[in-house]
């Protein structure tokens, strides 16, 4: 992927959410709301390498897995508003975005609940000898759910088209990953041993992603097998919520600082600087952005709340 094309769909998404962060305190979004800022360039190398017609499902933090899978800014904020017009009819919200036209199958707020459904989707292309593979996004808090060893397994048994993508940001809520696991264990040695080929990145680092993304699902589609991929990556905000928590002290202030040094923007910036060009090309990329976020904002706002009388054709229709 090029690093010109990685760097404005990044951005573009961060831009995005610092929005939402930034409106949150309106009351006009009244759903609880998990930002990916710091994590954005997995989704966005990940969709890269993916077609509308494969599959994607994802957990609570979806809002970059769905703009990056080709979601409408403009029907994702108006879910956040609650609004008709919402990808989910304004009945999901943050958590709950599901979106057929791009292939966003479903996100989900309980934590490792999505991943037996996209399990279930990859053996339904299997089923009908389909080309298109299924992706599941989780965090590292969902390998310790039930549903995650029960699926790698199934997944593996039945040799299903689907991509686990752990994006590991090392904490659950506030609680680190070495107060939650032994030390040393690996998420991708883990998961090898169930049987699933395993791949593991940075993922704050374009070529190396890049090189491990289209490993896995080049493995995934000449095997017909799964594959998963362990990111490392790293939230810059609160769990869940606009704000910054590290006044709370779960994270060291020099761990903090080491990755917010590591944030893939940042580093794709410094490298795209080199080119005499590239400050008028970012001004226009800013420009376009947000044209496009007061677009989407502005069709929230103007949009009609569902109606609750009609949730039964509603339903149906999905």
């Amino acid at each position: 992927m090029k690093k010109l094309d990685a760097y404005f769909e990044s951005l573009r998404i961060r831009k995005i959410e610092e929005i939402i962060a930034l409106r949150y305190p309106e009351q006009e979004m009244r759903c609880p709301t998990h930002l990916s800022i710091g994590q954005e360039l997995v989704p966005v190398v990940v969709s890269n390498f993916l077609s509308k017609d494969d599959k994607a499902f994802s957990s609570h933090r979806a809002h970059a897995h769905y703009l990056a899978k080709g979601g409408s800014l403009k029907k994702m904020i108006a879910e956040l508003y609650g609004k008709a017009t919402g990808c989910t009819g304004g009945r999901g919200g943050s958590m709950h975005l599901t979106d057929l036209d791009c292939g966003f199958i479903a996100s989900t707020a309980i934590v490792g609940n999505s991943i037996p459904l996209a399990v279930g989707s990859a053996l339904s292309q299997k089923l009908q000898n389909s080309n298109f593979l299924t992706v599941s996004y989780f965090g590292d808090g969902a390998t310790e759910e039930g549903a995650f060893y029960e699926s790698l397994n199934f997944a593996a048994v039945k040799s299903l088209p689907i991509l686990f993508i752990c994006e590991n940001n090392r904490y659950s809520v506030y609680s680190p990953l070495e107060v939650r696991q032994p030390v040393n264990r690996s998420i991708t040695d883990l998961s090898q041993s169930i049987g699933v080929e395993s791949f593991h990145a940075d993922g704050n680092l374009l070529i190396p992603l890049t090189h491990a993304v289209e490993s896995a699902i080049e493995y995934i589609r000449k095997n017909n097998a799964p594959a998963l991929l362990e990111l490392d990556t790293y939230r810059h905000r609160e769990h869940c919520g606009p704000n910054f928590d590290d006044d709370l002290n779960y994270r060291a202030a020099g761990e903090v600082k080491t990755w917010l040094e590591k944030d893939p923007l940042k580093l794709l910036f410094a490298e795209l600087s080199a080119d005499q060009h590239f400050e008028k090309t970012h001004n226009e990329m800013i420009i376009k952005i947000k044209n496009e976020i007061e677009d989407a904002f502005l069709f929230a706002e103007n949009s009609p709340f569902p109606n609750p009388q009609l949730n039964e054709e509603f339903l149906y229709a999905k």
